[in-house]
């Protein structure tokens, strides 16, 4: 099949809800894909933070294959070793004693916000059960998750909404305050808003808001389906905070490339959800399982996520003296470029060309590489992007 014919049958049988970029892409190695062309490209976007350890790690295709030979799926009315010991892993690696396996960030957020509102039944009764999020947030596309998200433009074609749900702007303790009722049970916030627009949270915020959380009785559920796994240099983006959440949600680079979600509490929690409370037919699948361990394993090495921070400063180093940035917001390898006069879409579009793969985030272009990406890739794909940038 050739590409016009590929795109031509994608449009006929697909439902409309995305829009493709102008490649099909057919095989990746590293930080390297390729198209049905044959045409290669630079990936900084890992597949929207999901390829950490890049295409087809060695390592990680063996950890699935030999469990696609063994055991591919049983559901949850079993036990299963890759599923138990991805559990072990995760707990060692975190203050945190309890996991709950989905298959994508929605379903994990779905999770914590029905384990929020189970433990405040618990302690407090009938009627606090209200979830307070940030302006610009972005939490997934299920119901639940879409009424999280604090952007009123995602949910207008789908009203009503859930009811429960609160939004304020970042940054601003005092807003948030002034927004808790008797009917609050939990706050929800992402360290770093990757889908609005690369915001960096303030320290002082964030451990503010953590605080206010532990006087007020009310969960804090940190978010890091995009920025866990090392994506910001420490294994966690809130433990470049200093605070400690009650509840947190990962996916996308935890899987490396197969779906999974995990919704991660504390022993003060657990106990809250019982058999029944909550499940998932495909959740904590042995195959994506499989996979995952190789990258927590590889990814939470202090080594590995040195490394991390340092390409992401070999990064923001290389595009700083590009005259066309107006800002750079990085943490780690999660970057977001303010242009000064040219649009988003269009650098994106004349990156591609040119063999780059980039992303957007509201008004700024966002970068994601592999957190595996060789130096030698990451300055090829600054030059290409400062090529653009350029005008050239």
């Amino acid at each position: 099949m050739d590409t016009k014919t590929l795109k031509a049958s994608y449009h006929a049988h697909m439902l409309p809800v995305y829009a493709p970029y102008d490649a099909v892409l057919v095989r990746g190695r590293g930080a390297t894909a390729t198209d049905l062309d044959g045409k290669t490209y630079i990936d900084f976007t890992s597949g929207i933070g999901v390829n950490a350890l890049g295409f087809c790690d060695p390592e990680w295709v063996r950890a699935v294959s030999d469990q696609a030979g063994q055991l591919q799926h049983t559901s949850n009315l079993y036990y299963t070793l890759p599923a138990t010991t991805l559990a072990q892993t995760l707990t060692a690696q975190t203050d945190f004693d309890a996991i709950f396996f989905a298959n994508s960030g929605a379903e994990a957020n779905e999770c914590a916000i029905k384990l929020a509102r189970k433990v405040s039944f618990d302690r407090h009764g009938p009627g606090r059960a209200d979830i307070i999020s940030l302006t610009d947030s972005f939490h997934g596309r299920t119901m639940a998750a879409l009424s999280a998200t604090g952007q009123p433009s995602m949910h207008e074609a789908f009203m009503p909404i859930l009811p429960g749900f609160s939004y304020v702007p970042p940054d601003d303790l005092a807003v948030l305050e002034a927004a808790i009722t008797p009917a609050t049970c939990a706050v929800m916030v992402e360290c770093v808003q990757g889908e609005g627009g690369v915001h960096i949270l303030d320290r002082a915020y964030l451990q503010g808001l953590a605080a206010l959380c532990r006087d007020k009785d009310l969960l804090l559920i940190v978010d890091e389906v995009q920025t866990g796994i090392g994506r910001t240099g420490k294994l966690f983006a809130y433990q470049h905070y200093d605070i400690q959440p009650d509840i947190i949600t990962l996916a996308k680079g935890l899987g490396g490339g197969l779906p999974i979600g995990a919704c991660l509490t504390t022993a003060a929690l657990k106990d809250h959800f019982s058999t029944g409370s909550h499940g998932s037919t495909f959740g904590g699948n042995p195959i994506a399982c499989a996979g995952a361990k190789v990258m927590v394993d590889r990814i939470a090495q202090p080594a590995f996520l040195a490394a991390v921070e340092a390409k992401g400063q070999l990064l923001e180093d290389s595009l700083t003296p590009c005259p066309s940035i107006e800002k750079i917001d990085r943490l780690g390898l999660m970057i977001g470029l303010t242009l000064k006069d040219q649009k988003p879409a269009d650098v994106l579009a004349a990156c591609l060309d040119k063999g780059l793969m980039v992303l957007t985030a509201k008004d700024k272009v966002r970068l994601l590489p592999p957190l595996s990406i060789s130096e030698e890739d990451l300055s090829q794909g600054c030059a290409i992007l400062t090529e653009v940038l350029s005008g050239k």
